[in-house]
């Protein structure tokens, strides 16, 4: 039998189940709950989702049904947020009710419940953030220029030097990054066995810790004792997670002779998390270049006026650079890189614009609806950095502010070193290559969609592209500087 059939057999099992035992008994509510699509005895809205994209099914009900929207699946309270002031009123002014997370049994079991990002509200929770602010801060990410600029070199010199699989390049960049600011480790390459093990890992937990795996289990904890017969072949992937989990969160601190679990931790979130988020935006930055020309050609006249002809750009010139800034904010915000956000859970009852927001709740901020809100962003298909500047020219408001980075006491606490990461390698970019489709033997292009995959974080779907060199002074200078490292 087919993996896939054995996760069917069990979601049947399940529905089975849920119908046998009719649930429990619905709470009686003071007050009316937010607007709700119709839903199905026991099953509630679960089969109406589109369980690839439901971010898609979302922002459908929010365009009948509002921009706060309920929804219920297997006995789970959702309250779906498709507008940015509603997430703000919630998530930002009322932070102390909505900043703790649903429990995801899912996270334990693959061994990876340690991650900064799923960690309930509380003392752990503030320990972590310290240690990240201490050091991601605007300050100290700003002091990591060459560490930026070093790795954005060689990204650079491997797209021009590999003749395939350049997304992978952009991986490499991220995950080697975040290690030399994290562990202060020199990796080496995609044949280093902590970026390996980390990929393998992440492709793990996206394989077994899906929502829906997590809902149900959630829905129904007795599940977790019956996960062999449920899920077949993914229980003997998560003990194969929690073995890498462990290596990972272990021998980079043998190598520097460091062991407290609190900074282990930390450190692994911010390169699990960084690794992925990083590597999708400039994969996504390249796919926009490709599909938009005029906004490539527009940012490279701006770095060559504010840059001399044989310099590679770093952070100190970023403020003589605004229209990048606005294409990266554009890159987050054409394809969320995490469309559904990370759920927050309300921790007690709660009423909004009259409408009663049950404690336990899981509250979504749907990126995906807030990126195509057309009285926001009129044409949002469009890929239009121009929407995030003034009329004259400067940002509209800062990179770190943007809603991809989350909301409230949650907000991603990487956020800056995020920005840096992503400004040096796109200037990087810039400055000594054009970025083209790429063209068969007879010289007919390749045609490029954009097209991503699913998931709790998307990527765009492989495509193919060339890299030409347009500043040979700059790309001879480039190539010195990483030698010379």
């Amino acid at each position: 039998m087919l993996f896939s059939d054995r996760i069917d057999l069990g979601l049947l099992c399940i529905i089975a189940l849920v119908v046998i035992l009719g649930l429990t008994r619905r709470r009686v509510y003071p007050l009316p709950l937010p607007p709700a699509p119709p839903a199905l005895p026991f099953l509630g809205n679960a089969l109406q989702l589109d369980t690839k994209r439901p971010w898609l099914t979302y922002t459908a009900w929010g365009k009948t049904y509002g921009k706060i929207v309920y929804c219920r699946t297997f006995g789970i309270n959702l309250i779906i947020i498709n507008s940015e002031a509603t997430a703000w009123e919630l998530l930002d002014r009322r932070s102390r009710n909505y900043s703790s997370r649903p429990v995801i049994p899912t996270s334990e079991l693959a061994g990876v419940d340690f991650n900064t990002v799923f960690l309930p509200y509380g003392e752990t929770l503030r320990r972590h953030h310290k240690i990240f602010h201490q050091v991601l801060r605007a300050e100290a990410s700003a002091s990591h220029h060459e560490i930026y600029s070093r790795h954005a070199n060689e990204l650079v010199v491997n797209l021009l030097d590999v003749t395939s699989d350049w997304q992978h390049q952009t991986e490499i960049y991220a995950a080697s990054l975040i290690m030399a600011v994290t562990y202060g480790y020199l990796a080496h390459g995609h044949e280093d066995p902590f970026l390996s093990r980390a990929r393998e890992l992440y492709d793990i937990g996206e394989h077994i810790a899906s929502p829906k795996k997590a809902a149900m289990l959630i829905a129904f904890p007795f599940l977790k004792k019956l996960l062999l017969w449920c899920f077949g072949g993914a229980f003997s992937l998560m003990g194969r997670s929690r073995e890498l989990a462990q290596q990972l969160l272990n021998e980079p601190f043998n190598e520097v002779k460091a062991q407290m679990d609190t900074m282990k931790a930390v450190a692994l979130t911010g390169y699990l998390v960084g690794m992925d988020t990083t590597a999708s935006a400039l994969q996504t930055f390249l796919l926009a270049m490709v599909l938009y020309p005029d906004v490539q050609a527009r940012a490279r006249a701006e770095l060559d006026q504010a840059v001399k002809h044989d310099r590679v750009p770093c952070l100190y010139d970023r403020a003589s650079m605004p229209y990048l800034d606005a294409i990266l904010r554009e890159v987050l915000r054409w394809y969320p890189v995490v469309p559904l956000g990370i759920p927050h859970v309300a921790s007690n009852d709660d009423v909004y614009d009259g409408y009663f927001i049950p404690k336990g709740a899981m509250v979504m901020v749907n990126q995906w609806a807030l990126s195509r809100d057309e009285d926001i962003f009129p044409d949002a298909s469009r890929f239009d950095p121009s929407r995030h500047l003034t009329v004259d020219g400067k940002l509209k408001d800062p990179f770190v502010n943007h809603f991809a980075f989350g909301h409230g006491r949650r907000i991603c606490p990487g956020r800056w070193f995020a920005e840096n990461s992503l400004w040096t390698a796109a200037a990087a970019i810039l400055a000594v290559l054009r970025i083209d489709h790429a063209k068969d033997s007879n010289g007919n292009k390749f045609e490029v969609k954009p097209e991503f995959t699913t998931g709790l974080a998307i990527h765009p779907e492989p495509f193919q592209c060339s890299f030409e060199i347009v500043n040979a002074a700059r790309e001879r200078h480039l190539r010195a500087m990483v030698n010379s490292n």
